[in-house]
């Protein structure tokens, strides 16, 4: 019976079995050159990453296999031609959009694991992981719509209701428009934030009168992380239009300062030389500015500011906790009358001044 079966679709059995093939032999032909491919480090596509575009790829080829005329004439189904052609369009398009998401995945680890965010000085790292993070965003959103779009527009009713409501959408469009007018703002400030880069993933940054890092940078909105791990929530156009603090815009490093409020008769070389001998001794300093300078004075002190230097943020922070108890310390130490003081004058009756 089967043979029967074969004789009498034997044109179409060939047919379809010639494809088979083919499409067989292109899925092992294009996995096994993406193979070699990732076994050389110096190419796009790592070995480990062959998997995941293996599978969108195999779907890809049968939506091509099931819009196969042959394979409808071997199942005597040719009354369902209209199901099976758009069954592979739909199919085609779900795999050929997951396959260009798993690429545009692929390279952005490949181009990320160049760069290390933990390391002290990783300028050039937030930078790149910046830009790569909100383009990805971008670009993704732009397959999706444009996968939707195009699933949509397969359908013939779907397509002239579309063309229809283009025709007559002349008063609504403009309404919508003024309506999406800030998130369409709001989305083109994310596209500047990753070409201008006012911000970078990891930037120490003052917003709204707090200390934090930039935690992550997202087409509409920005998440900064608080030293005390609370998370303050930014729309992006904040960053496009509002003054804010950035300290690492172009480079980690920083200066700290530490402020002591003396009496006048603090020695102030001595203050100097101590400040040296405390900075020498920690790891803290990175041995580029080391600064002890009177900034100020008034009636009952004077203003001493100590300024000093280190590799990031967080470490001035704590050089300069660890820089005012020790100079604190040293002056209870060595000079307790450099602490401030207030001063009281008596006179007694025989107009003799006595001073306390």
């Amino acid at each position: 019976m089967l043979n029967d079966f074969i004789e009498i679709n034997s044109t179409s059995f060939l047919y379809l079995l010639s494809t088979l093939a083919l499409l067989f032999l292109a899925y092992f032909v294009v996995l096994r050159i993406v193979r070699r491919l990732g076994a050389n480090p110096k190419y796009l596509i790592p070995l480990e990453t062959v998997k995941k575009i293996s599978t969108p790829l195999g779907f890809v080829l049968f939506s091509i296999f099931i819009r196969l005329e042959s394979l409808r004439n071997l199942l005597g189904l040719q009354d369902y031609t209209y199901w099976f052609r758009k069954s592979s369009t739909l199919l085609f398009i779900f795999a050929f959009t997951w396959l260009l998401l798993s690429l545009l995945k692929i390279l952005k680890h490949h181009m990320m694991r160049k760069y290390d965010l933990q390391a002290s000085d990783n300028y050039k790292a937030r930078k790149v992981t910046t830009q790569f993070n909100i383009l990805e965003r971008v670009v993704i959103f732009i397959i999706i719509i444009l996968a939707i779009g195009a699933a949509l527009m397969s359908f013939e009713g779907i397509r002239e209701v579309g063309v229809s409501i283009f025709a007559s959408a002349g008063v609504a469009g403009i309404i919508i428009g003024f309506s999406a007018q800030k998130m369409i703002g709001t989305i083109l400030a994310g596209i500047q934030i990753a070409i201008a880069q006012p911000i970078k993933i990891d930037d120490v940054v003052i917003v709204e009168g707090e200390w934090g890092r930039i935690e992550e940078i997202m087409l509409t909105y920005v998440v900064v992380k608080i030293w005390d791990k609370r998370r303050l929530i930014v729309p992006t156009t904040y960053f496009i239009e509002t003054p804010f603090q950035n300290w690492t815009k172009s480079s980690a490093d920083i200066l700290g300062t530490v402020f002591l409020y003396t009496d006048y008769k603090v020695p102030f070389d001595a203050l100097r030389q101590e400040l040296t001998r405390i900075l020498q001794s920690t790891d803290l300093w990175d041995g580029e500015v080391n600064v002890l300078q009177v900034t100020d004075t008034k009636a009952n002190y004077v203003e001493i500011r100590a300024l000093m230097s280190a590799k990031d943020s967080p470490t001035a922070w704590d050089l300069r906790v660890f820089v005012r108890e020790k100079l604190i310390t040293f002056l209870q130490q060595n000079y307790p009358e450099s602490l401030p003081r207030t001063r009281v004058s008596f006179e007694n009756s025989l107009g003799v001044e006595k001073t306390n």
